[in-house]
């Protein structure tokens, strides 16, 4: 028996249109690497955004575990006007100076007779520069 022959199929396209694969394969990589790129920026500014946040919340608990530290402390309230040689205003300040970067806590008892105070912590991040928290209260003996 024989089998009739068929003639081949000669391809349609013309020969430059063969590499189009290349190339959509090429634009496909590049899509694909500035999606990697925008996902890897993402990352670096929500890092320094929580370094950022972290820094600030910080300064605020320094400020305030201060401010419970005078409360329990009224009686030396003038003391920490100047925080010279009073043990528990210089381990405060070591604390900020231990827990933020360039970190200094400063204490303005404004008057020592109605008990207001003004804390400002300052610290100097890398990235951002110069920062400060400054807080203001009253701290009274009970009486």
């Amino acid at each position: 028996m024989h089998q009739p022959t068929h003639p081949r199929p000669h391809p349609t396209h013309p020969r430059h249109v063969r590499g189009a694969m290349l190339i959509e394969v090429l634009v496909a990589i590049l899509i694909f690497s500035i999606g990697v790129l925008a996902l890897v920026g993402l990352q670096a500014q929500m890092t320094h955004a929580q370094s950022s946040a972290k820094s600030r919340a910080d300064a605020t608990y320094l400020a305030n575990e201060l401010i419970g530290v005078m409360w329990s402390d009224t009686t030396n309230l003038g003391s920490y006007d100047t925080c010279d040689g009073y043990a528990r205003c210089s381990e405060w300040q070591a604390k900020v100076a231990n827990s933020l970067p360039k970190g200094t806590g400063t204490i303005d008892v404004v008057n020592a007779a109605t008990g207001e105070v003004t804390i400002t912590v300052r610290w100097t991040s890398p990235s951002d520069g110069d920062h400060q928290y400054v807080t203001t209260t009253f701290i009274r003996a009970a009486g």
